[in-house]
């Protein structure tokens, strides 16, 4: 079984019943092989607590984690590394075209291409999957 790979932050919300502060912590895992987002939340003023799990990572909380976690770089290593069994994987897995598969491959090898650890190990499990030496690293 795979470890799970997790980053989170803390933030402040609005409470839906009571208008007050809402402290939240967001989570984003890579769990079973998904990247999930989670958040648990809960009032200062009237106590309300939620938790809601599952779904995308909006975009500002991942570039909160970016800030305050640093990014963490995919890297790739071997012969197979620039040829066509990584470009098919991040085409299948970043929803891209043949184009962007092949800047995004460069970048890649290069060392450029960045985000937060649980996205960058998802696509470094998928690449080893594709027989890819990788690794996601943070500097």
């Amino acid at each position: 079984m795979e470890q799970v790979v997790a980053e989170s932050v803390s933030y402040l919300a609005v409470c839906q019943n009571c208008g007050a502060r809402m402290g939240c912590r967001g989570t984003q895992a890579l769990v079973g092989g998904r990247l999930r987002w989670d958040v648990e939340s809960s009032c200062y003023a009237c106590a309300e607590a939620l938790a809601v799990c599952g779904g995308a990572v909006p975009a500002e909380r991942r570039e909160q984690m970016l800030a305050e976690n640093g990014p963490a770089r995919l890297h790739v290593s071997g012969p197979s590394a620039t040829g066509v069994a990584m470009m098919r994987v991040l085409r299948g897995e970043l929803g891209i075209d043949l184009n962007s598969a092949k800047a995004v491959a460069r970048r890649v090898v290069n060392g450029e291409y960045a985000g937060t650890l649980p996205e960058m190990e998802h696509l470094a499990r998928k690449l080893r999957k594709a027989g890819i030496t990788a690794a996601a690293t943070r500097e």
